[in-house]
């Protein structure tokens, strides 16, 4: 039997929005406390190199490194590489700068001596002096296929054409996450999300950073089994996402791009869910749905910003739980 440890948060996690709660978390709460258990379906294969996009932006937002223009990659970057590598007609779309090459260099190294994903993502956290737990929801490949709306008949490509090469700004027609029915759970995401006093889904797409978290198996069972303690955070404001195409991607496939549609995808695993004060009439919809809502500021535009939300979450979770 696990023992549960009432301190402690394990948050579900994407990309940019994910790491600015968790820098938020951090201010609040013990580091040795968090879990991040962080999407891996964006992961791809370049120049040979294994690259995790969702686990890095993390990994150097925690540690202070992140490129405040950009919200990815790191600050005080060089493209030397990269110049050179477009010079002799290398694939140049995907922005690789000098120490972010670093990095995926020791990942590829250490997996090809036969480490894990969570092996390595935990030597790399401490290099950059981080105390949570940073996991990658599995150790499997799962790599999130979309299907663009058109032409008719279009193709599957992978996620990091349609994010970074169309920028997201071609219509999607479907996702789908190849590899995850086999998919195990990484050593210590079931532990972390049983045991811990609250869990957090992040303000992350619920498609293409959430879904492959929950879908892999015995996730979203897990969740179930404690879903009054699971406080998830809408990534849409006002009929929009804050950053990347969530808000879009909702519409595209067939959901309302709003918080009462974010409910609706999260209600069987979440109990509670955080929206921003411009969605407060839509708190009785999406309670309708299922859902506790609980208003307050979810525009993390600033650390302090961050960390009340970060207290919100962890208050609702706590009132949820004492009623």
């Amino acid at each position: 039997m696990i023992a549960s440890n009432s301190r402690a948060v394990a948050v579900l996690a994407g990309g940019v929005g994910a790491a600015r709660f968790l820098s938020g978390l951090l201010r609040v709460c013990r580091p040795t406390d968090v879990t991040a258990i962080v999407n891996v379906g964006d992961d791809f294969t370049l120049h040979g190199l294994d690259i995790s996009p969702d686990l890095d932006t993390v990994t150097y937002t925690l540690a202070g490194q992140i490129n405040p223009e950009t919200g990815w990659g790191r600050a005080g970057e060089t493209w030397r590489v990269l110049t050179e590598l477009g010079r002799l007609g290398g694939q140049d779309w995907f922005k690789l700068g000098d120490l972010d090459l670093a990095l995926h260099l020791f990942r590829t190294q250490r997996r090809s001596e036969g480490a894990s994903l969570s092996q390595v993502t935990g030597e790399i956290a401490a290099s950059f002096g981080l105390e949570l737990t940073l996991l990658p929801v599995s150790d499997d490949l799962i790599a999130t296929r979309i299907t663009p709306a058109e032409p008719d008949g279009a193709t599957e490509i992978d996620f990091q054409e349609y994010f970074v090469a169309h920028q997201h700004g071609i219509a999607v027609r479907s996702v789908r996450f190849a590899g995850i029915e086999g998919a195990k759970p990484a050593p210590g995401v079931l532990d972390a999300l049983s045991s811990a006093g609250t869990v957090v889904v992040a303000p992350s797409n619920p498609f293409v950073s959430i879904g492959p978290v929950v879908d892999v198996p015995q996730v979203r069972e897990t969740l179930r089994g404690r879903r009054d303690s699971v406080v998830a955070v809408s990534p849409i404001v006002g009929g929009a996402s804050i950053k990347g195409p969530a808000g879009a991607m909702m519409h595209e496939l067939g959901h309302e791009p709003s918080v009462v549609g974010v409910a609706r995808l999260y209600t069987g695993f979440a109990g509670t869910l955080l929206i921003d004060h411009a969605d407060a009439e839509l708190a009785p919809a999406v309670a309708q749905e299922g859902m506790t809502p609980v208003v307050t500021d979810t525009i993390m535009a600033d650390p302090d910003r961050a960390a009340r939300l970060a207290t919100a979450a962890l208050e609702a979770a706590g009132a949820k739980e004492s009623t």
